[in-house]
């Protein structure tokens, strides 16, 4: 099953694009044996839409079509590490092609979308900037991987 990351802004080469790279890069190896990967990122130009309403119709583009859609809100279900591990395993066995995680801009995702996606997962109680989320995303991304592949990685 592919993986895709639809998210709002563009990410500059820096700490973040590097740590999103490399968890992508480990992710994609890690996932492979397991039938999950690659992970792809869709980035979306924020100054062509700057309000949620606006950004919906392009991230919908985004998404492959018959995807099963997680997006990340605040408002959104709190998951462990291995409970998302399994939502990701579960979506696969289901015979799922692609899973696309949904990030907004700053201001979020419009409403209606997110009605309107099969999941919403929240990251943390707490708000974060939308590209470290994107960051934290990546990792969890991996970390699902290895908790799935039985490495030692994640520790309970």
């Amino acid at each position: 099953m592919k993986l895709h990351i639809c998210a709002m802004g563009r990410l500059r080469k820096g700490p973040e694009r590097d740590l999103i790279d490399d968890y992508l890069t480990r992710f994609n190896r890690t996932g492979r044996p397991l039938s999950l990967g690659p992970c792809e990122e869709h980035e979306l130009d924020e100054r062509k839409a700057a309000t949620p309403a606006a950004q919906a119709p392009l991230l919908a583009r985004a998404i492959p079509e018959g995807a099963h859609v997680v997006a990340l809100d605040e408002r959104g279900a709190l998951m462990t590490s291995p409970d998302f591990a399994r939502l990701m395993a579960d979506v696969r066995d289901r015979g799922a092609r692609d899973l696309a995680f949904v990030i907004g801009g700053a201001d979020g995702l419009d409403p209606e979308f997110r009605a309107q996606a099969d999941s919403v997962l929240s990251l943390s109680h707490m708000v974060w900037p939308h590209m470290l989320a994107r960051v934290m995303l990546a990792e969890q991304i991996y970390r699902a991987a290895t908790i799935l592949s039985g490495s030692p990685y994640h520790r309970d």
